[in-house]
């Protein structure tokens, strides 16, 4: 039998808070046991910017890891935490493995994406920039009611809505981070492949910094 990557328990039983907006964080949700054959399997991602799953090549324990993350159980749990019926909702996954000087900008997500997953893979953060802040107002990143590192195996979630503002302090380097989403319906989902598919071709083939945009902050 196989071993989950992930800790749906420790999700049921994390404490989620309602203002501003719903959110939820747990640390350690990656299983420790798992995080060095995902991290062996995590695809090369040596570009700045956002690249959707299919996108991507890696190996087996990171594909079991993006299959747990999208499957019923923890469907079932996001769901029954944040009061949302996810049951017919598709999910789309997109992959960093860096971050440049310029991500980071406030900003809140698409009004198609319903809920927000962030699972971070970096270790022991140690830098001052690259720790998402959860903030109460567009325009100040020191207005924070929550910060969270982007430690080795840290999930957040949190229910996108109009007040959802989040980003955080200038970082360019190494910044491994998986973002899921439960979207409003398939339409989105090919919407979305189709301009992050354009977005990381071009990122590869120039190299160079992309416009801003939503890919370039998160």
């Amino acid at each position: 039998m196989t071993t989950q990557t992930i800790n749906i328990e420790a999700l049921r039983a994390a404490k989620l808070s309602q203002e501003p907006y719903p959110y939820l964080i747990v640390p350690g949700f990656v299983r420790a046991e798992a995080m060095a054959a995902i991290e062996a399997d995590y695809p090369e991602v040596e570009l700045p910017g956002s690249f959707p799953l299919p996108t991507l090549t890696y190996g087996e324990k990171f594909k079991q890891f993006m299959d747990e993350i999208q499957g019923p159980e923890m469907t079932a749990a996001v769901a029954e935490k944040f009061n949302i019926d996810l049951s017919r909702k598709p999910t789309m996954v997109t992959v960093r493995g860096r971050c440049r000087a310029t991500d980071g900008q406030i900003h809140t997500d698409s009004k198609t994406k319903l809920i927000t997953v962030l699972i971070y893979m970096n270790g022991k953060w140690e830098q001052p920039g690259g720790r998402l802040r959860l903030l109460n107002s567009p325009d100040n990143l020191n207005d924070a009611f929550a910060e969270v590192p982007p430690d080795q195996g840290t999930l957040l979630v949190f229910r996108n809505q109009p007040n959802a503002w989040h980003g955080h302090e200038s970082f360019d380097g190494p910044r491994r981070a998986i973002q899921l989403n439960w979207v409003r319906d398939e339409g989105v989902v090919r919407r979305e492949k189709i301009r992050h598919s354009i977005s990381a071709f071009f990122k590869r083939l120039s190299r160079s910094p992309l416009p801003k945009g939503e890919d370039a902050k998160t």
